[in-house]
């Protein structure tokens, strides 16, 4: 029996391998269904594996996530265009807490994996709580590894998808590049950002 849920596919070569989650339109049928999406690094490290020896290209991404808005959902569904499954590395709270300063994260950590977990374009989450994700990525090794337009070497390149990464802002990208894996930046959508979403609000009357 599959963890999880779990769908399983037969490769060309006749070997069967986990296929996780079943693709969806929208989101996930069930609560459970979309929880079965969260995991342990461990227990994700194992099953990435399987699916990359098979042929499959995992794609990466990490971040807050925190009031999703439409500027996610294009950068989610874009990164997951770039390979056959998507990870996401959510930070923890107390890593958001560093990151972006006291009072945030305004959605806790078990939530914002739900929610995240519940997009169609999102096959796996795993929460973390150091710094960066050097670390994960490193126990992952996944094929591509994505982040936003504003990590580019260059300004004038952030709009880029190809464009180098700035390596002092994303140690991460080193990590991917040491064992061969790609780099992906992808822009953001402009107007679209969670700082920008609570001003908003804070203006409102």
């Amino acid at each position: 029996m599959s963890n999880g849920g779990e769908s399983r596919q037969t490769t060309q070569g006749g070997n069967v391998r986990p296929a996780g989650p079943a693709p969806l339109t929208g989101c996930s049928g069930s609560p459970l269904a979309t929880r079965a999406k969260i995991m342990e690094r461990e227990q994700l490290a194992a099953l990435v594996r399987q699916r990359q020896e098979t042929g499959e290209r995992a794609v990466f991404t990490n971040g807050c996530f925190d009031l999703l808005h439409l500027g996610h959902v294009r950068y989610l569904q874009e990164a997951r265009a770039l390979g056959d499954f998507l990870i996401v590395g959510l930070n923890s709270d107390e890593s958001t807490r560093v990151l972006k300063g006291p009072g945030r994260p305004l959605v806790p950590q078990e939530e914002r994996a739900e929610i995240l977990a519940a997009l169609a374009c999102v096959d796996y989450v795993t929460i973390f709580g150091e710094p960066t994700a050097c670390d994960l990525v490193a126990l992952l090794r996944p094929a591509v590894y994505v982040k936003g337009g504003d990590y580019a070497a260059s300004p004038l390149s952030a709009s880029a998808r190809d464009s180098a990464p700035d390596l002092t802002r994303l140690p991460e990208a080193r990590v991917v590049q040491n064992y061969g894996g790609s780099v992906r930046l992808i822009p953001y959508l402009a107007h679209h950002s969670t700082t920008e979403l609570i001003m908003a609000i804070k203006r409102l009357p």
